[in-house]
């Protein structure tokens, strides 16, 4: 809407954008905060016409076309969009989420980073061999791309990278386990994908447990089928729900309380207010369900900007969204991963460094992006990763 003669306020409870498919590499102390994070405010200092408000949303008044927020103050509006995002879905166990974080803010990279490292601290004074083993256990929940990701970086960083810098335990003695409900890990890849990156993880020392679902997780660990895993560190991977934004309008919700929007992406019953990202439910790939990646969210923004856009020069006959895939990338540790582009699938070295290009190019700023690409070309070459810091106020694991 950059040459749409409109107001815009942009509303986030957070002063900053986040480049979230990078968010696990600040949790395993590959990358600092601020090298995926930027100030939305510094972002968008030529636009005008927009007007940046650091709130918390806790309604909306369709009937007066306001929003509603925490502290009482409402903000008039013409056209609505809602890109309010997901968090974690425990299946019914919200009392788990104590137990096993998940990874969707950068909040959420401190604190996990915090428990990893902190975890190695405790062993290396835990004189009782039980103990100090369920100290080196590391249970990932979810073995899709953010599990698959976690689970290669945490055993390199164990088997690799800090077994110089501790005198008491062999950090090489660490145990990761990725724990999927389904058949087979990446479940959206192809099967020779998803064969090759089970393959991969297990030379990086993973074990995958597969076709069990969790039933329990606790401060002494998880429990998956039959089995009991003691463990210190529980990280959960396995599935997002939307944010409140259905309740605050009654929509039609799917299972993960995603909004069932119209074909343009509008809420149903309200033309004026659009849904985008993790917070839709859309079929509009070929039938299928739209995945709750980046880049559909990128193009349904694109999509309801430029509806609005013609809207206001009158036209009120937009097409109906289309998603259009462009591929599917995940890294298996710094040396493999597997990309698939349609017909084109890549695996191992030469699909890591295709990673890491995409992944490079779509960072904000020169300065981020050649300081992320120094820091992975200092890792791959010295294995050192400098972003290892335990905050003061970290509990224990």
């Amino acid at each position: 809407m950059a040459r749409a003669p409109v107001r815009i306020t942009l509303i986030d409870q957070r002063n900053h954008h986040l480049f979230q498919p990078l968010l696990y590499q600040v949790a395993t102390a590959s990358l600092a905060p601020s090298e995926i994070a930027w100030p939305v405010r510094h972002l968008l200092r030529r636009r005008k016409q927009i007007t940046t408000l650091l709130a918390t949303v806790a309604g909306i008044d369709s009937a007066r076309r306001h929003v509603l927020l925490d502290d009482g103050g409402t903000i008039a509006y013409d056209s609505l969009v809602l890109a309010t995002g997901a968090r974690h879905a425990y299946f019914g166990h919200a009392e788990w989420e104590a137990y096993a974080p998940g990874l969707k803010t950068l909040e959420d990279a401190a604190d996990i980073r915090g428990r990893i490292l902190l975890a190695f601290e405790l062993a290396e004074r835990e004189t009782d061999v039980q103990r100090r083993a369920a100290l080196l256990t590391f249970a990932i929940v979810g073995g899709g791309p953010t599990g698959v990701e976690l689970a290669g970086t945490i055993a390199e960083l164990a088997h690799e990278n800090l077994r110089e810098d501790f005198r008491n335990i062999d950090t090489r003695r660490a145990r990761i386990v990725l724990i999927e409900a389904g058949p087979r890990i990446l479940p959206g890849f192809a099967e020779d994908l998803s064969r090759y990156a089970h393959a991969a993880l297990e030379r990086l020392g993973v074990q995958i447990e597969l076709g069990r679902a969790v039933r329990e997780c606790s401060s002494e660990g998880v429990a998956f089928g039959e089995t009991r895993l003691a463990a210190k560190l529980i990280l959960w991977a396995a599935g997002v729900r939307a944010s409140a934004a259905a309740d605050w309008l009654g929509a039609p919700v799917d299972q993960a309380n995603r909004i069932k929007v119209e074909a343009d992406l509008s809420v149903p019953g309200h033309a004026e207010i659009f849904a985008i990202g993790d917070t839709v439910s859309i079929d509009a790939w070929h039938g299928s369900s739209v995945p709750g990646i980046a880049p559909a969210a990128k193009q349904q923004g694109r999509h309801v900007a430029a509806t609005i856009a013609k809207r206001v020069r009158g036209d009120n006959s937009p097409p109906p969204f289309r998603y259009r895939h462009a591929g599917s990338l995940a890294t298996i540790g710094k040396r493999s991963a597997v990309v698939e582009f349609g017909w084109l699938k890549l695996r191992g070295r030469i699909a890591w460094w295709l990673w890491g290009l995409a992944h490079i190019y779509f960072l904000i700023g020169m300065r981020n992006r050649l300081a992320v690409a120094l820091n992975w070309l200092w890792i791959y070459v010295s294995g050192n990763r400098s972003a290892r810091l335990i905050m003061r106020d970290q509990q224990h694991p």
